[in-house]
Parts: C-alpha cells; structure tokens; sequence
C-alpha cells in the first residue's frame, strides 16, 4: 500500500444553523465515499460555524456541537475524517478538529495558535493549546485523548494544523515532520482578501515540500457570518507539487476535491533530504487505530485553474466575484425578499446596482436556473422568472429621486443603467420635502438659510429626505436596503448620516473611490470572465463625481470638496494602515504625488487627518459591509480608534513647522 485517495471539501456554513452545516458535512461524506476517498479533511469548527462569536460563551453551544459530531462520527465507515468544532475542557473552550475512523472517534486536536488581529478576535473565545501536552476528555461515557496529538491509522500517520497553526513562523508542521507523519491536514476558515489565495497556495505547497508530506488544506466558502466572505478554494500538495485546487467563490453549498497521494514516495523524499533527522527518542502522543487502505492506480491528472484565475485584471475579478457571492448568501440567510438600491447615477450606486445584476447572472449560470429559484425559494417574484433580466427585476428595485440640484446628465444615467440591468426603476422629486423641513427650521431660528451661512445643513437635508422613501419601499417589498457609501468616504466622513449611509448592509464600504471608478470602466468595456460587459455604464463613466447637493452653477465635485482620491487612498492607508504621523505620511505623499506643490500636499494630509478624527463617530454607525482586504476601516472587526481624541493637533502643528522649513531649504 502505498497510494491513497485523499479529499478536502469545503462548506458553505452558517453559525448556530445546525441542520444545514449537518446536511452539508453528510453531504461531503456521502460524496467522498462515492469517489473512494479514505481521508476527509473538513472545514475549521464546520460543526456550528466559524463566525458564532459571543454565542460560543454559551455552554449550550458546545455541548449541542458534541452531539451533532456523534451522528457525523457515524457516517464515516470506511473513511477518516477531520472535523472542526469548539471543544469545552477544564474549564477552558478549545477549536478543535476531531480526528473520527470507521464510525468511531479517535480523538480531537486542539488549535495552537489563535488568530488575534484584524476580523479575528479568537483570543476572546478560546484558549490556545500548549505545545507537547495531551490529556483525556470525557465525551458520551467514552474516554477521548485531547491536544497536541497525532493519529497512526493502519500505518499512515497523521498530523493537523488547524488554520493559524500554518501562518505562524514555527509551525507545528515542523515537529510533526520529525516524528514521521505522513499526512497534514489543515482544517482552516480563512476569509477572502485581494492576492490571499496565492499566499495560503505557498503555505501549503512550501509545507508539503518543507515537511516532505502531503497536506490537505480545507475552506469554508460564501458569506458565512455576514461581514467576512470565504473563497473555498481547497488545495492538495505532495512533497512541494501542488496536485488539486479547488473552485473558488463557488454558490454550491458543499465543494469536494480530490487527489491521490503516494506515502512511499513522501517518505523516501523525506529519507534522501540530508537535513532531515527523524526523532527516534519518543514521538509524543499518538493513536493508533486499525484501519484498511485498499490499493489503487496513480493519478497523473494535473490542477486545472478557472479561467478567470489567469486573467491579468485578479483584482477585478475577485471582487466581483467576492461581493456578487456575499450579496447571494445575505439575500437567502437573512430571508430578504430581495434588494433597494437609491440609484443617483454616479458611480457608488451604480456599482451596487451592477453588483445585484451580476450576482443573479453569476449564480444562475453556476447553480442552473431552477436551483437558483430554489436557493431562494422565499421569495414570491422569483416563482415567474424565467430569464436573468425577469430574476434582476425581481429582485432589485432601484429609485432615482431628483432634487433641483440634479442634473439631467445623472438621470439620464441612472434611468439608462437600470433599464440596461433588467431592474424596476422608479423616479421622484424631493423638492418639496426639503422646502418643507427648511420651512420648519428657518421658523424656530426666525431667519431665512442661505448657502452663504448654512451650506453644510441645506446640503444634507437633501441626502437626509431621500433616506425615509427608499426604506418605506424596502419595508413593503421585504427587500434589504442596500447603503451606497464606499470606503474613501468612510475615511473622511464625507457621507451624510441618515442619507447616503441608509441602509441594512454597505457592499462596497470596504472598497475605496478610485478602485471603484477603475472596475466600473473595466465592466462597461470587458467584465468578468464568462459574463457579458455593461455597455450602459458609459454614461456613468462620463461623470465626474459629485454629491449634486449645491446649486448647478457651484458645480460641486467629490474631489474638489476632498483631494484627488488617489491622493486621499495613499494619505489613509500611510495614515491608518501604516500608523504614520502626519510628518511622515506628508513625506510619501510627497514622494508618490511629485506633480502636486507642498503647500496643496499638506494642506491635503491636515485635512485628512483632521476629518478622520472628527468622523469616527460616523464610522461606528455605517451598516455591516463585505471584508475585501486587510486595511480595513470597519471599527467593529479591523480598526479602533476614539470616537473622541485630541485629533492629531500637535502632530499637526509639527507637520505645518516642517513645510515651512521646506520653504527655506
């Protein structure tokens, strides 16, 4: 024996929804067995969900997660399966992935290393596992070794790192390779971030070679939680050749890959490494459980990438594909009847809209048109779509409500796009709304407002009563509001509370503006691979971006109101990415914008760092939005910052001290 089929299959899961991640993880098994797989390695806490957060410091929830793994543990006759759940021992909870042969458990490994920046926070639930110590747990008056162990199943050792354990400097993979171990699995929930893929493809690929295994190496796909998004994306290396990938952003809700892996050749690699010295004094705890490898063919087959994956423009891609597949799972996990989009025909809007559009095209394309109507069986309009055009109109529904600031140019637009979409559209004025509340006011205060003396105030009023109509039409639809803000904004508080923040989810606030304005150009002229272009976001593209709020002869702009976005993207990301003073952040802006003078460069930076301090608060109350880097804004899951501080003044008066040396100089 020395060939062995091997599977890693990833789950689209949802926190506490014990029946749908039971009927997907059976749904694996069954699979695996089919395609004679004998090692099945599972996603991280598959069991109850990744994302059950604060829920997991209820006792309910771990012991709940037991018996569900008892009716898991049962299905697997013939196989070996690696499973992920929380775990409660000595008054500690642990991620555990437990280790289950031939219908019986043989025991759970516990995670080392806990991931503790950015959107994880595991630190808070769980407690890291101690290197080199095993211990006994009690489970259904039976005896089960729990921690740092590895498992000898006829013959063929195994070892796990569950997630963390992979991305830290001295991986846990190193000290199995000394004691022999034959197989790593890598049980994982590793959420989507632009290029992370190719750096979770080297962790296992360098791994297997490092280590001189095979490495399984399982995800958890879609919109698990509602802010992070995973990828699937499985990968299956050998002695460092990767043998299969996975899909990646797939709308199925189970995805299995398989490879056939050669143990003897593993070993002998390991054997002629001259570095390699095996530990022969001890190997630490192991299980051993008999278990029958039957003998099988090689497998010369080789990984086959979407054709999308070899696309120059990845980062286009992947967003697209992240944000229409966490669109598809908020709709039918939060049972939304579909979504409102305020569509103003600049580009936030527009791109949210387009987002909508892609995503049914995407996933009826993936899933077939009539499971596609399943999956999303709980809403009535779909039941007499036929068409991608008759599914958009079911369900987005967007509105253009013009003031007299509006131009023709952004109606034109939005009409035009919507139309172009496939998506109901409806258009209304908010003059008489705002004249009525400036009416009120200008009665308790006894004068007159006037742009002059009240710019901001008669500014937001327009964004502020367009917010109460577009939530009355989500409300009767029983559709989701989706918010149009985007990550630029965010940073600056360059939105109005209550007006263009209005909603229950906020796509595209983990996106900055000038992203954006690249991918709508690249959607009107390509799009995504095996999706068609939109033509109709030419008129869009033409604009110059505007909140349209001051009278037409202003002719108000984003960017003159800020700075050019990609100035105000490289300011945030030296600035709240980097944690650089204002001297230093005015330095690289000086570097990377040459064509700009001094004085404008500064006076951008204050501004930035001033608007940022002044606008935490509005950051605080923005609606969840999709995590699609690790730079993030969102203050709930990336970045802290005082809603109240001393806004940088003397770091401020420093940078103005330094911009006058230049001068000098």
């Amino acid at each position: 024996m020395t060939r062995i089929r091997v599977g890693a299959a990833v789950l689209n899961q949802t926190p506490l929804d014990w029946r749908n991640n039971r009927a997907n993880i059976l749904a694996a098994i069954r699979e695996a067995r089919e395609r004679e797989v004998r090692i099945l390695c599972l996603p991280e806490m598959a069991v109850c969900g990744y994302g059950c957060e604060d829920a997991l410091h209820s006792p309910g929830l771990p012991r709940t997660a037991l018996e569900i793994l008892g009716e898991i543990v049962a299905e697997t006759r013939g196989m070996i399966l690696s499973v992920g759940l929380p775990v409660l021992h000595r008054s500690g909870l642990f991620n555990t992935a437990c280790v289950a042969a031939d219908g019986r458990i043989l025991g759970f490994v516990a995670k080392r290393f806990l991931a503790s920046e950015g959107l994880h926070y595991e630190p808070r639930w769980f407690k890291p596992w101690p290197l080199g110590v095993a211990d006994s747990i009690r489970c259904g008056g039976e005896e089960y070794p729990i921690g740092d162990v590895a498992f000898d199943c006829g013959g063929i050792k195994i070892g796990l790192e569950i997630c963390e354990d992979a991305w830290v400097a001295k991986r846990p993979g190193g000290d199995m390779a000394l004691a022999g171990v034959d197989v790593i699995l890598n049980p994982s929930a590793s959420h989507f971030a632009f290029g992370k893929f190719e750096i979770r493809k080297r962790l296992v690929t360098e791994g297997s070679r490092a280590f001189g295994v095979s490495y399984l190496s399982t995800n958890l796909v879609g919109n698990e939680a509602g802010r992070a998004v995973y990828d699937g994306g499985a990968l299956l290396a050998s002695a460092g050749r990767l043998l299969a990938a996975g899909p990646r952003f797939s709308y199925q809700p189970m995805q299995l890959t398989t490879a056939v892996i050669d143990v003897d050749a593993t070993r002998m690699a390991r054997a002629r490494t001259g570095s390699y010295q095996p530990q022969i004094a001890g190997e630490g705890r192991r299980i051993a459980c008999d278990f029958s490898f039957p003998e099988i063919e090689p497998d010369v087959s080789q990984p086959i990438a979407a054709a999308w994956e070899s696309s120059p423009r990845m980062k286009e891609e992947e967003f697209t594909r992240a944000l229409t597949l966490g669109l598809f799972d908020y709709l039918r996990k939060s049972g939304s009847r579909g979504f409102v989009v305020s569509l103003s025909g600049g580009a936030d809007s527009s791109s949210v809209a387009c987002l909508v559009a892609l995503m049914v095209e995407m996933a009826a394309a993936e899933l077939g048109p009539d499971e596609f109507n399943a999956r999303l069986r709980h809403i009535p309009a779909l039941k007499e779509a036929a068409t991608d055009r008759q599914r958009v109109r079911a369900l987005l529904s967007c509105a253009y409500q013009a003031s007299r600031n509006s131009g023709p140019d952004t109606r034109c637009a939005a009409v035009s796009l919507a139309e172009a979409l496939g998506a109901e559209m409806a258009c209304w004025e908010i003059d008489e709304l705002v004249a009525d509340y400036t009416a009120k006011v200008e009665a308790v205060l006894g004068r007159e407002l006037s742009w002059d003396r009240d710019d901001l105030a008669l500014q937001n009023i327009q964004a502020r009563v367009r917010g109460p109509g577009v939530w009355m039409l989500a409300n009767v639809k029983g559709a989701l509001l989706l918010a149009t803000s985007n990550r630029s904004e965010a940073a600056v508080g360059y939105a109005t509370m209550d007006g263009d923040t209005c909603g229950g989810l906020s796509p595209i606030a983990g996106i900055d503006k000038a992203f954006l304005r690249h991918w709508l150009r690249w959607l009107e002229t390509e799009g995504p691979a095996g999706v068609h272009p939109i033509p109709a976001l030419a008129a869009v593209n033409r604009l110059a971006p505007t909140a349209e709020l001051r009278p037409r002869e202003a002719t108000q702009t984003d960017e003159a109101d800020l700075m050019p976005y990609e100035v105000l993207d490289a300011i945030e990301r030296a600035a709240i990415r980097d944690k650089q003073t204002p001297i230093d952040a005015f330095r690289r802006a000086r570097a990377q914008f040459g064509q700009f003078s001094d004085e404008q460069l500064h006076l951008w930076v204050a501004r930035f760092f001033r608007l940022w301090c002044r606008n935490q608060w509005k950051r605080e109350r923005y609606a969840p939005s999709f995590h699609l880097d690790d730079e993030n804004l969102d203050p709930k899951t990336w970045c802290r910052f005082p809603i109240l501080s001393g806004g940088f003044e003397r770091e401020l008066e420093e940078l103005a001290q330094y911009v006058e040396s230049l001068k000098k100089s």
